[in-house]
């Protein structure tokens, strides 16, 4: 959700600082490598190409023949896009035979893919 150039933010009329507020995010406030790890982890998710594999992934375990083909990609390009997801975990595989089929890791990633559209979607 973007604002608008023309929108302004609204912004306290008075300087007050809310002390316990304050305390409680400092509390739960995780570390500064933790924040890294996560904003990479969102950088991930940044490109559309690598969404629209974990959108397929959402769907069904696919090998990187079907992914190419679902996407109009060379298995070159989707190898390369899921390395990435893999190293970040988004990802895991298996083989079958002289197939390797790829899935999304977990259910946390399911949940990210999930909650995402259904934001957009909104």
């Amino acid at each position: 959700m973007k604002i608008r150039e023309t929108e302004e933010l609204e912004c306290c009329e008075s300087e007050e600082v809310h002390e316990e507020r304050l305390r409680i995010v400092r509390e739960k406030m995780p570390g500064e490598e933790e924040l890294c790890d996560l904003a990479e982890l969102f950088k991930v998710f940044g490109d559309s190409t690598r969404i629209r594999i974990l959108f397929v992934l959402f769907e069904a375990e696919v090998c990187v023949c079907d992914l190419a083909q679902a996407l109009g990609m060379t298995q070159s390009a989707v190898s390369h896009q899921l390395r990435i997801l893999k190293q970040n975990r988004l990802v895991k595989s298996r083989r079958e035979g002289k197939s390797v089929f790829y899935s999304l890791s977990d259910g946390h990633v399911y949940a990210i893919i999930a909650q995402g559209l259904e934001h957009v979607e909104e």
